[in-house]
């Protein structure tokens, strides 16, 4: 039941709709008032909320896992890297929770009560894993902060100034949050959510692609003097375009981060201007910040540009740059499993099988301009570990005191273009890299595919011609043959070769055992007494037993007649038995019209898999080329062993 009270500082009515909320903020004064039953303590002035680009006030509803609530109290906490919301949430069935908003990302959390002793703050460093409410968990954040500003509903009390130390924790499914803040310490438990997916309602105005709600911050660079704007107070850096030096807009003399560039420090313009505005999936996004780093292997530096985007409902994405190579990245809010400090070869994410292509050990900010939602500067160095499954790529970022995980997907130079409708700074991408995708892979799966069915189809047709449409046997006749038939001719029966020219094979397959035969045979039209003349000689010796045993020649033989017209045909054969032994010759005549022969299948499956065979090269040219680039690049042998 909503308990409703009058401010003791003005006056001014003020509503507390949970049972749970001690702390609330007057909306006319800013007082903070604790509740005592029904009397309010003013416990002094809260700082007025920054103005950001949040698109949640209080007031806004939505629903979670099918019950509504309302946000009715809100918080702004400042860290050392800028200040995130989280937004007191009371739901229908009278539980309340917490919404964290923070760089863009949603996570919505409920205290539990622990169910084992939380480990000491102390005790506690980025990257550790440990188990915890039966759920293992892998410490991404660590953070002193401390409460700046609030509103409406709290359940604890808290002014300006009060010390915030929060230790995050996540796994594939979940988040959670150690509040060291309190003694014992507290334990939320949640995940992280979609924004679409809260259905939220009361929104603020104007947020299909935010802008300042509050008159821009305007004022000249400390280093070079040029003008320079911050378009919110959430804005919490901004390099300058013309020198390079990076500012910190919360400051009131706004202290300069990092220094301007020197005349020997090379500078990059950026090939989407700041400002720019465009459709990346459909979704309105600006360009409000551009920064290069740097890594360094084996002495060479490689430079890489990155863009960020300012996107719907307050959310923020990033465009990656190197050589012309495009990425659109999205930071995990559920990261992969494994988050160990240490690299592993492989990791799993989704359905895709993720390898490792690279760990850098210093990723360094060499040049910043424009906009960012946490204090970059010049010389901010982080540990960055890639893993790529094209056309995607994981990549782990570490600091001492925070681990991120975002996934890029690799995007051709003329979608950019297009997009933000630009090209004359687009540049084609230079040499192969690591998540773009192998541009002979779907063409080789073609190939194969065609290859197969190509294949079936040539199998197919030579076994119907060899053994159905073809080879069918017009003579089968036996012989016997003497050396006394050496003057002698024998012919064959007749046979009849129908309907167009045939190839006719002739074989004999004898008995023949360490001796020799002779034939001269004749191939004879009937009709028209055409003759095809061929001479053969077979042979076979063996002997020996067992080991010793051998053989040579064959006791069979084949001949091949092309292009004999229709027609009824005979054989005349001529004998000549060797005289090696005594004993008679046996021969198995046979003559076989159209047997499809085998060499012309092996020459034209010999000329498909030359098709397959290349583009499996130029794919495999393509991912050596790609790992070359990587930390397992090939070792290429000079040749000089021992």
């Amino acid at each position: 039941m909503a308990l409703t009270a009058s401010c003791p500082s003005c006056g001014a009515p003020v509503v507390f709709q949970s049972a749970g909320s001690i702390f609330a903020v007057c909306a006319y004064c800013q007082s903070t008032l604790v509740r005592h039953d029904q009397a309010l303590e003013d416990i002094g002035k809260m700082a007025a909320l920054v103005e950001d680009r949040s698109p949640l006030q209080l007031g806004s509803e939505g629903v979670y896992q099918g019950i509504h609530f309302a946000l009715i109290g809100r918080i702004q906490i400042k860290y050392p890297s800028g200040v995130w919301n989280e937004w007191h949430l009371l739901f229908d069935d009278m539980r309340t929770g917490w919404l964290s908003e923070a760089g863009g990302e949603y996570v919505l959390t409920f205290q539990e009560a622990p169910q084992e002793m939380l480990p000491a703050q102390g005790d506690l460093k980025v990257g550790q894993r440990f188990v915890l409410q039966g759920q293992p968990w892998t410490v991404s954040n660590i953070e002193h902060a401390e409460c700046i500003a609030g509103a409406g509903e709290l359940p604890f009390k808290v002014g300006a100034g009060y010390p915030v130390v929060a230790v995050d924790l996540r796994n594939h499914a979940h988040f959670a949050t150690l509040d060291y803040s309190e003694t014992p310490p507290l334990l939320f438990i949640g995940e992280a959510v979609d924004f679409a997916a809260l259905k939220l309602a009361n929104l603020r105005d104007g947020q299909a692609l935010p802008t300042a709600t509050v008159e821009a911050q305007v004022f000249r660079c400390p280093a070079c003097g040029a003008p320079m704007q911050a378009r919110s107070a959430e804005i919490l850096a901004v390099g300058c375009v013309t020198c390079g030096a990076v500012v910190d807009t919360s400051d009131l003399n706004h202290r300069i981060l990092s220094a301007a560039l020197d005349t020997r420090d090379q500078k990059y313009v950026p090939r989407l201007p700041l400002g720019s505005k465009g459709t990346l999936e459909g979704k309105p996004v600006e360009v409000i910040g551009f920064m290069v780093r740097r890594s360094r292997s084996e002495g060479i530096a490689y430079d890489w540009r990155e863009y960020l985007l300012a996107g719907e409902n307050g959310t923020y994405r990033w465009l990656t740059e190197y050589n012309g190579h495009w990425n659109v990245v999205d930071v995990l809010s559920r990261p992969p499993s494994t988050s160990a400090v240490i690299e592993v070869d492989n990791l799993r994410y989704g359905d895709a099988s993720y390898r490792h292509f690279a760990t850098t050990l210093a990723a360094e900010v060499i040049q910043v301009s424009g906009e960012f939602t946490w204090r970059v500067r010049r010389g901010d160095v982080s540990r960055v570990i890639d893993y790529v499954a094209p056309p995607n790529m994981l990549s782990r970022e570490s600091t001492d005191n925070e681990i991120s995980w975002s996934r890029g997907t690799y995007v051709a130079p003329e979608v950019i273009a297009t997009a933000f409708g630009i090209k004359s700074r687009m540049i084609a991408p230079v040499g192969v890299y690591a998540n773009q995708p192998n541009p002979w892979e779907e063409t080789h799966r073609r190939v194969c595919r065609l290859f197969w069915r190509l294949a079936v189809v040539a199998v197919v047709l030579q076994l119907f011609f060899a053994f159905i449409a073809g080879g069918r046997t017009l003579l089968n006749q036996d012989f016997t043959f003497s050396r006394d038939m050496a003057e002698e001719s024998v012919v064959s029966r007749e046979f009849e070769v129908r309907g167009k020219p045939r190839k006719l094979t002739i074989s004999n397959d004898t008995s023949l055992s360490n001796n020799w035969l002779g034939l001269d045979m004749m191939l004879v039209n009937k009709a028209t007494g055409e003759a095809w003349p061929a001479n053969r000689e077979i042979a076979y010796y063996a002997g020996g037993a067992g080991e010793d045993a051998w053989s040579e020649g064959n006791r069979e033989d084949e001949i091949v007649f092309l292009d004999i017209p229709p027609g009824t045909y005979y054989l005349t054969l001529d004998p000549e038995v060797g005289r090696d032994n005594g004993v008679p010759v046996r021969n198995r005549l046979r003559v076989v019209a159209g047997s499809s022969g085998w060499s012309n299948f092996v020459f034209v499956m010999l000329f498909l898999m030359v098709f397959p065979v290349f583009t499996r090269l130029r794919v495999s040219a393509f991912e050596a080329a790609r790992w070359a680039e990587s930390d397992h690049a090939p070792v290429a042998s000079d040749g000089d062993g021992d």
